[in-house]
């Protein structure tokens, strides 16, 4: 598991290839529509891979703020009180 102050992030293409390796060709599938669902699914997996990373590096960096604002905060109480 991941520290707190540690980002997750995922490749996008090898976590598209993982997704894929799940996603077996029915036995009364055509190979066109195949193809088409392989090709959709690894879109997908590789766009939402993509968000998943934006999202984590948005909450890195709030939590970072996050964490300079309440030092800031520590050091002005203790200095004026």
């Amino acid at each position: 598991m991941a520290k707190k102050d540690e980002k997750i992030t995922l490749d996008p293409k090898e976590f598209a290839a993982a997704v894929l390796g799940g996603n077996a060709q029915r036995p009364d599938e055509e190979n066109k529509l195949y193809i088409k669902r392989q090709l959709t699914l690894y879109l997908e997996a590789t766009l939402l891979a993509q968000d998943f990373n934006h999202l984590e590096e948005s909450q890195f960096d709030m939590a970072k703020a996050k964490q300079r604002e309440d030092v800031l905060s520590k050091i002005i109480e203790h200095r004026y009180h």
